[in-house]
C-alpha cells in the first residue's frame, strides 16, 4: 500500500490523464453509462473552472507579492515567442495550397501563440522557482497574446465573424476570471486574513492535486475531441507528434533564455508551459475543431514533460 501512494504521489500527473482518458472511454463505450454521463457532463463543466479557480487561489496565497515586478527574462522570452510565431505564420503562407498541411501547422500554432498557463507557477515552486516572478509573466504574456491573437488569426483565416476589439475583450475576460480574481484574494488572504492564508500555505501539496484534477478533466475533454474529429488518422497523428517536438522546442529555447537571464527554471516552464484552455478556444473561434485538436495533445504532453521534470528535481533532491 505504501508503494502504491508512493507511486501515485510521484506520478500524480500521469495518473491523472490515465483517469480522465479511462473515465471518458469507459463512457463512450458503455451504453449503459449513457444516464450516469448525462448527468456528469454539467457537474464537471462546473468543477472544472471551480478546480482551477482553487489550484491558483491556494498559489497566490503564497506569493511574494513585492517581487512581481517585469525582469530580464520576461522580455528574453517574449522575444523568442514573437519569432516562434513569425517562422510559423511563414511555414503556413508556404503550404497554404496543401489543406492538411496547412491545417497541421496551424494546429502547432495556437500552441506557440497562448499565454503561460495560468497554473505553471504551480509547477515553478515544485521545481524551486520563483512563483512571484512567474506569476507577473503570466499576467504579462497573457495582455501580449491577448494582441497578438485578434491581430495573427484574421490574417491567416477571413471566416471569423469577430472583431479586434472584441476578440481582445473576450480573450482578457476569459483570463481574468481565471488569473486575477485568485490573485486578488490572495493578496486579500495575505493581508486581512494571515492566520487562514497561512494555514493554506503550509499545504505544499494542495494545489498540485487541485491541478491534477482539473488535468483529469482536460484529458477527457481531449480524448472526446480527437474521436469526435472528422481529421484523417494520418493528420492526427501528425498533429500528436509535432505538438510533443514542440513541447521540447519551446522548453529547450526557454530553459537557454533563462540560463542566459538568470532564471533557468521559470524562462522554460514560461515559453513552455501553455494555456491550452485558451488555444482550443482561439482554434474554434477563428480556425476549426481540428486544430483544437493541437492544444488537446500538447497539454498531454507538456504534463508528462512536467512529471519527468518533478521526478527529476525530487530525485536530484534527495541525492
Amino acid at each position: 500500500m505504501n508503494g502504491l501512494m508512493r507511486f501515485l504521489k510521484d506520478w500524480t500527473l500521469p495518473v491523472a490523464i490515465i483517469v480522465g482518458t479511462v473515465g471518458y472511454l469507459a463512457f463512450y463505450y458503455v451504453p449503459q453509462l449513457d444516464g450516469l454521463g448525462n448527468w456528469l457532463e454539467p457537474v464537471f463543466d462546473v468543477l472544472f473552472p471551480l478546480s482551477v479557480f482553487f489550484t491558483l487561489f491556494i498559489t497566490f496565497c503564497k506569493v511574494d507579492f513585492h517581487q512581481m515586478l517585469p525582469h530580464r527574462w520576461h522580455t528574453g522570452v517574449l522575444i523568442a515567442q514573437l519569432l516562434l510565431v513569425a517562422l510559423n505564420i511563414g511555414i503556413i503562407y508556404l503550404v497554404e495550397a496543401d489543406h492538411e498541411q496547412k491545417l497541421l501547422w496551424e494546429a502547432v500554432l495556437t500552441c506557440i501563440i497562448g499565454p503561460a498557463a495560468s497554473a505553471s507557477p504551480v509547477v515553478v515552486g515544485k521545481l524551486g522557482g520563483n512563483i512571484s516572478t512567474m506569476t507577473s509573466y503570466v499576467i504579462i504574456s497573457s495582455l501580449v497574446s491577448a494582441l497578438m491573437i485578434p491581430a495573427v488569426f484574421p490574417i491567416l483565416e477571413s471566416g471569423a465573424d469577430v472583431t479586434f476589439i472584441d476578440a481582445f475583450l473576450i480573450i482578457l475576460n476569459k483570463v481574468s476570471m481565471v488569473l486575477l480574481l485568485p490573485l486578488v484574494l490572495g493578496w486579500v488572504m495575505q493581508h486581512y486574513v494571515k492566520g487562514l492564508c497561512r494555514k493554506i500555505a503550509a499545504q505544499p501539496n494542495l494545489s498540485f492535486y487541485c491541478w491534477a484534477f482539473s488535468l483529469s478533466i482536460t484529458a477527457g475533454i481531449t480524448v472526446k475531441n480527437i474521436i469526435n474529429s472528422s481529421a484523417s488518422l494520418l493528420l492526427l497523428l501528425l498533429i500528436a507528434v509535432s505538438t510533443f517536438v514542440l513541447c521540447f522546442v519551446q522548453f529547450g529555447i526557454g530553459r537557454l533564455v533563462g540560463c542566459r537571464l538568470g532564471e533557468e527554471v521559470n524562462a522554460g516552464q514560461a515559453l513552455f508551459q501553455k494555456n491550452t484552455a485558451l488555444s482550443i478556444w482561439v482554434a474554434y473561434m477563428y480556425l476549426t475543431p481540428v486544430a483544437s485538436i493541437g492544444a488537446g495533445c500538447y497539454v498531454l504532453w507538456q504534463n508528462i514533460i512536467n512529471s519527468l521534470e518533478l521526478w527529476h528535481y525530487r530525485k536530484k533532491a534527495g541525492a
